[in-house]
């Protein structure tokens, strides 16, 4: 590895599984010191893996107080925050608008849409204080095309779009980037719960017709996490095969 994180320290959410593992993992290789945030226990194993670098925070990422929390670990355990990935996601219940249940879309709201919000709300001000840094916000390409009985899912992802668009045009001047990542069908335990007939048509119609690592979409959130991608803010890129092309 090259060392593009060497010096910055980074704060992942999701990462017992998955995109979010995979990016702390590849942070970790790229030189940077990482708060490994989930709510399963699995990111007690992966920091273990991954050595002294990297610590693990236990939280709910929809609550206030647990998000606060981690983000004063990072801080307090490696001296501030330059990276913050906005990671950690459920799939949701599945079923049309017309039936979909309130308490469902409340939970899908709140784990991928109000973390974010959350995560940014009380990052901003550490990241502002070491002098900038950056955002990488994981949505999805539900944020630009329809999934047909996953409206949970898609508004909120939607979401999550437009908020780093409004926090990289607010923050932009003192030094810190917001992007979104947007991937397709990826190897995760979201891809894992849906009904395989539901990706089997995914991938038919993407144009690589396959499906992704984990690590391809780590690679992207290096890049942006890096000062390789200094003059990037405000934007979503795609990373899925071009399936949102046609």
């Amino acid at each position: 590895m090259t060392d593009r994180l060497r010096g910055k320290v980074a704060l992942v959410t999701g990462t017992g599984s998955g995109i979010g593992k995979a990016i702390a993992e590849l942070f970790i290789a790229e030189g940077a010191k990482v708060v490994a945030v989930d709510i399963s226990g699995n990111e007690n194993a992966v920091a273990a893996k991954l050595g002294p670098n990297c610590i693990p925070f236990h939280a709910d990422v929809s609550k206030s107080a647990d998000v606060q929390a981690m983000l004063a670990a990072a801080v307090s355990k490696f001296g501030g925050l330059h990276v913050l990935c906005n990671n950690a996601a459920i799939e949701g219940h599945m079923a049309p608008v017309g039936e979909y249940p309130e308490d469902e879309w409340e939970k899908v709201m709140a784990i991928n849409l109000r973390s974010v919000f959350l995560g940014m709300r009380y990052g901003i001000p550490l990241m502002l204080k070491a002098g900038g840094g950056s955002i990488v916000n994981t949505a999805s390409m539900a944020a630009m095309v329809a999934f047909p009985n996953m409206a949970a899912y898609c508004a909120a992802k939607g979401g999550v779009k437009q908020l780093t668009k409004t926090a990289a045009v607010e923050y932009a001047a003192q030094g810190i980037r917001a992007n979104a990542i947007c991937p397709g069908t990826i190897k995760t335990a979201i891809t894992a719960a849906l009904p395989p007939e539901y990706i089997e048509a995914i991938i038919a119609a993407n144009p690589v017709k396959r499906i992704a690592e984990p690590v391809e979409v780590a690679q992207l959130a290096v890049f942006l996490a890096s000062d390789e991608s200094s003059f990037i803010t405000g934007t979503e890129i795609t990373i899925d095969g071009g399936y949102t092309a046609i």
